[in-house]
């Protein structure tokens, strides 16, 4: 039997071995300082009251009650006004007199006109008369101006505290490569011929 010379190859992978630590980050934000003010709407307020009138004058003349200066008033406008019809009625009566000779009984006229007084008339009426209160009415005015006042911010940022730690990668080699070749059969003998 013939025998083939051989060339024989064993490897071996190179293992490496990786030694890693990983990085470290830390990071600390502290949350902002802020301080919010809020100054109080400036507020004007102005108010006319309401003004309320009774005028009461009629009701109580109507029920005689009327003020000294009225009743001066009216004394002096109604012997004004008896001083004029007096004064008429003596013309009148003067008149008549001057021509009694035309007949008639002028004198005895004269005296019954003089010694009568005026007929007394007697009426049924509400006392004082309806709507004689006069009332009036004004009323209140309110204005109001609100000025709005701006928030005042004030806001304080804190720094970032920022940490880092880096990382690193350790590599060994836990075997090596190696190839190994071996030669079988090379140098065959004449035998084999």
């Amino acid at each position: 039997m013939m025998q083939i010379p051989q060339i024989r190859l064993q490897t071996n992978p190179m293992k490496i071995g990786l030694n890693i630590e990983q990085p470290v980050q830390q990071i600390e934000q502290k949350a902002a300082v802020q301080s919010i003010q809020q100054p109080q709407a400036i507020l004007e307020i102005q108010t006319t009251p309401g003004k309320l009138t009774i005028d009461q004058s009629q009701a109580r003349e109507d029920m005689d009650l009327k003020s000294l200066s009225r009743r001066v008033d009216e004394f002096a406008q109604q012997g004004y006004q008896d001083w004029l019809a007096g004064m008429a009625r003596r013309a009148q009566q003067g008149t008549e007199l001057r021509h009694i000779e035309k007949g008639g009984n002028a004198l005895a006229e004269q005296a019954r006109q003089n010694s009568k007084g005026p007929e007394k008339q007697f009426n049924l009426g509400w006392i004082p008369s309806p709507f004689s209160v006069k009332l009036g009415y004004q009323p209140a005015e309110v204005k109001i101006e609100a000025t709005a006042q701006k928030p005042i911010i004030d806001a304080q940022i804190n720094r970032v505290n920022h940490t880092y730690t880096q990382g690193s990668v350790n590599v060994e080699i836990l075997q090596k490569n190696a190839l190994d070749i071996d030669f079988i059969n090379l140098y065959a003998d004449e035998k084999g011929k």
